[in-house]
């Protein structure tokens, strides 16, 4: 199986994990003599092959990333590291043009003026920097998983 077969499968077995979650609770309590509408023990029995399916995907998935390596030699792991500070960056510096470029009215001269401390336009071209960097890697890690096997 290819790593991205393994992360969609994972991304499969975590959604019907929140559908059983769900059909637990609904079927935890019932008014007196009524019955659930699904067995609790049933479900709880399935709970457990699916937590077991999904550590078993999670170290698989976790191995792979360790050994596999983009083609400039990072490993996925790394580039997973990577991308992930590339997203926060990315956000941060945002947020902060973002406010920066913020227009504050004012509707009288006694109200307090407020001036950026920053300039919006170099940060804008960092954060689309950002981005590029940020799609550039995750196209790489894409196309990885879809070349890499799964260590078992």
């Amino acid at each position: 199986m290819k790593l991205a077969e393994a992360l969609v499968l994972r991304a499969d077995v975590q959604k019907r994990l929140e559908q059983i979650r769900a059909r637990l609770t609904q079927s935890a309590l019932v008014q007196e003599g009524e019955q659930p509408p699904e067995n609790p023990a049933e479900l709880l029995s399935e709970l457990e092959h699916m937590l077991v399916q999904l550590q078993d995907l999670m170290v698989q998935i976790n191995k792979t990333n360790l050994q596999a390596a983009l083609p400039d030699g990072m490993t996925l792991t790394d580039a997973l590291a990577q991308r992930d500070i590339l997203s926060l960056h990315h956000s941060i510096i945002s947020s902060l043009a973002d406010t920066a470029a913020n227009r504050v009215e004012r509707y009288g001269r006694s109200e307090i003026r407020k001036l950026a401390t920053v300039e919006v336009a170099p940060l804008r071209r960092q954060i689309d920097q950002l981005a590029r960097q940020r799609r550039e890697l995750d196209t790489a890690i894409q196309a990885t998983n879809w070349t890499v096997d799964v260590l078992e």
